[in-house]
């Protein structure tokens, strides 16, 4: 078995000072062979309750493990990754938002000289149609400059990919070549001020003119200001065309929505005519990004810049499809674009591996308070508050990083054409709208408490977290605001409920609708808790073995999301019946409880994820310590939702207590390997730039241990007033015994 090859500093400690004690652990030493760089070596001495692995403990192949997280595109994500690093891809700490704007459109250029996104293009565009490669490496990106990564995104993965995914194979060799040189900078001009995420209610009109051109134009219109385009990056100064999302209209009927390719700017910057454009402003994060509006006052576009993948009109007005249904159009246009979704699970990820990488190394070199020593302090891992807010998040998101995998390669199976089926892509949507939700809220979470958990120094710019967080903050929100996806999948999950009960004939409806009321009604019952306890016979060891199972664990994460779907399924069931009023308000009065059954089914996904993950290691050491933190990850689930077991007899009083002790052990249990877990995830020292991560924390804390053992040393060393105070009351305490001693002999005499 081997350990990391990367040097780091873990229980940084003077072993020359007999203050420390022995060392209680084997010593590992600096290594060669280094990916990350850190320059300092582990200790063998602890420094607080928690000692180095034994030899014979299990040891985390820190390697092996990288490799399962860089998944299927290994090489791809290690290629960006040393992009990611280089200084001049980095993000600013001190520019205006003017100085920030232009360096990342000089940092794009980089990328489209380097031609970063060539993996997208299909074979005929001369590319390799390699999705999957080509999200894995956008990615990577958030570690340099998030605003950079998105900029990317709008210009490669939005803009170009509507050309792409949306357009004929004219009128891709026609616009994908200036756009992926950059020749085109490009707005993905989706959504309006007045419905955001409500794509299908768009106010923009396309209205047909067969007497327009050649052989007819298209009126591009912003009827009302709140159809004004919003919130498009690239439109306030750099886009010259934009893939403009209205709704079709020809011979008098509205087909709905569709995408068109419009000219905003000419060649040199300035605004083509009837296009309005105004600039978002300052934003609270990504302002690399010149975000603006745009807006259409009867602006013509030939016939043919509708991308007519889905739709197309004839000279004479007349429309077509491939796709009869409306409604199913619309989807599987609006399907073609998941990437955007599919690319924040994983970018989010990442920012968390960052944040995490930060706080947990500085969290084994800072210092704080001296309970444990009279000479030295404790180190911030030692405590167990510390283990407690940040190890639940280090679990939290190896369970992302392995169902974004999942995610990627379900992605790249329809994209590439191999899985591209009606149910391929209904599935992968319901995938991306459950994870992406749950990574990027995750994400925000982190990041917040490793800024807490580093207190003032994770408060200073320099040490990214605030500025990372700012910047990850609307990732809550684009691309589908977080709520509104879930909804989305809690949807999908009552369709399939209810496909499940049109499969039982007429005659068994009745008994099952019966049954299950009946199982529900125990489940609110102390019966199945009585059960549990009796099993139980009060053997808290037997409690923590049965819920440490991963079995164990499936169930109660797969119970819980079945019962909250079919607990909804059952109360929307009249809706049925009801006038569309009535059912939309029925549905209203449920939503709340549509929303957790959406995260039930999100946290189950994640923890199969992760378990599927640890079974493709071959390492045993590696396998037990990451079934730890997968268990720390189920059990943290179990806890954050205790008061439904309870209330619904998932299980006992006992058992529900005793999760929080199993949480505590299983922190300690992790303490020994947390550097290790944070370098399986490869961030770099180019990815860190934090100064408290990167060794400063370590060399104050070396100069104080210098100043204060030579004090110790020195023969005109301060006396501590304490220890004035305190040897005085020792000596006037010895001298009332001897008082008191010498009383009681003249007594007895």
């Amino acid at each position: 078995m081997t350990t990391s090859t990367r040097n780091h500093t873990q229980n940084p400690t003077d072993p020359s000072d007999p203050a420390q004690g022995p060392a209680t652990g084997p010593t590992t030493g600096p290594v060669t062979g280094s990916t990350s760089g850190r320059a300092a070596a582990r200790s063998a001495t602890p420094t607080g309750p928690i000692p180095v692995p034994r030899d014979g403990d299990p040891r985390l192949d820190v390697d092996a493990v990288t490799r399962a997280l860089l998944g299927k595109w290994a090489e791809t994500r290690l290629e960006a990754r040393e992009r990611a690093a280089r200084p001049e891809m980095h993000r600013p700490l001190d520019a205006s938002v003017a100085e920030h704007r232009d360096r990342v459109f000089g940092q794009l250029r980089t990328l489209a000289e380097e031609q970063v996104s060539l993996p997208m293009l299909p074979e005929h565009l001369g590319g390799p149609n390699d999705n999957g490669a080509n999200v894995a490496g956008f990615e990577e990106l958030v570690v340099a400059d998030p605003s950079l990564q998105i900029k990317a995104g709008v210009q490669w993965g939005l803009f170009t990919s509507a050309i792409v995914q949306l357009g004929d194979e004219d009128q891709q060799r026609r616009w994908v070549p200036g756009a992926m040189s950059l020749e085109i900078p490009g707005a993905f001009a989706m959504t309006e001020i007045g419905h955001g995420s409500d794509v299908q209610s768009l106010g923009t009109t396309a209205t047909f003119d067969p007497e327009g051109g050649d052989d007819g134009e298209w009126v591009i219109h912003t009827p009302f200001r709140a159809a004004t385009k919003d919130y498009l990056g690239n439109a306030a100064v750099h886009a010259r065309a934009a893939t403009v999302f209205a709704r079709l209209i020809t011979r008098g009927v509205d087909h709905g929505v569709h995408c068109f390719y419009v000219p905003v700017r000419d060649e040199a910057g300035e605004l083509l005519p009837g296009v309005r454009s105004e600039d978002d402003g300052e934003k609270g994060g990504l302002n690399g990004i010149d975000n603006g509006r745009l807006a259409f006052d009867h602006v013509r576009v030939p016939r043919t810049n509708l991308l007519n993948r889905y739709g197309d009109v004839a000279p004479d007005g007349a429309y077509s499809s491939p796709i009869e249904s409306p409604g199913r159009r619309f989807f599987t246009m609006l399907g073609t674009l998941v990437q955007g979704r599919v690319s924040l699970d994983g970018s989010a990820n990442r920012a968390s591996q960052l944040a995490l990488t930060i706080a947990l190394t500085y969290a084994s070199q800072r210092r704080q308070f001296t309970a444990a020593s009279p000479t030295q302090e404790t180190v911030l891992l030692d405590y167990q508050s510390h283990l407690a807010r940040l190890l639940p998040k280090l679990a939290a998101t190896f369970a992302g990083a392995f169902a974004h995998e999942q995610l990627l390669q379900a992605f790249d199976d329809v994209f590439s054409g191999r899985g591209d089926t009606p149910e391929g892509r209904e599935d992968l949507e319901t995938l991306a709208a459950t994870l992406k939700p749950t990574s990027t809220r995750l994400a925000l979470d982190t990041i917040q408490e490793c800024r807490e958990a580093c207190g003032g120094q994770g408060f200073m710019a320099e040490n990214q977290l605030v500025g990372l967080h700012q910047d990850l903050d609307v990732y809550a929100t684009f691309e589908g605001d977080n709520t509104v996806l879930l909804q989305l999948v809690a949807k999908r999950l009552l369709a399939d409920y209810t496909s499940e009960l049109r499969s039982i004939d007429r005659a068994g409806i009745g008994r099952f609708i019966a049954q299950r009321a009946d199982v529900l009604a125990h489940r609110h019952t102390p019966w199945g808790r009585l059960v549990q306890t009796a099993s139980d016979a009060g053997n808290a060891r037997r409690s923590s073995e049965t819920l440490r199972q991963a079995d164990v664990q499936e169930h109660l994460l797969a119970e819980r999301a079945r019962v909250k779907v079919e607990e909804v399924a059952l109360a929307l069931r009249p809706g049925a019946r009801m006038d569309p009023a009535d059912a939309a308000a029925l549905v209203n009065k449920h939503q709340v409880e549509m929303l957790d059954a959406a995260r039930a089914h999100a946290d189950l996904v994640r923890w199969r994820a992760f378990t599927a993950g640890i079974d493709s290691l071959e390492d045993e050491g590696s396998r037990e310590i990451l079934t730890d933190v997968r268990d720390l990850f189920g059990l943290s689930l179990l806890q954050d939702d205790l008061a439904w077991y309870l209330l619904n007899g998932q299980l006992s009083a006992q058992r529900g207590r005793q999760v929080s002790a199993d949480i505590k052990r299983l922190l300690w249990r992790l303490r020994p390997h947390v550097l290790d877990l944070v370098d399986a995830f490869d961030v770099r020292p180019g990815h860190v730039r934090a100064p408290i991560a990167l060794g400063a924390e370590q060399q104050r804390q070396d100069e104080a241990a210098a100043f204060f053992r030579a004090q110790r040393a020195s023969a005109d060393a301060p006396v501590s007033e304490k220890a004035l105070r305190a040897k005085e009351k020792a000596e006037k305490k010895a001298e009332k015994k001897a008082r008191d001693k010498q009383a009681h002999k003249s007594a007895r005499r």
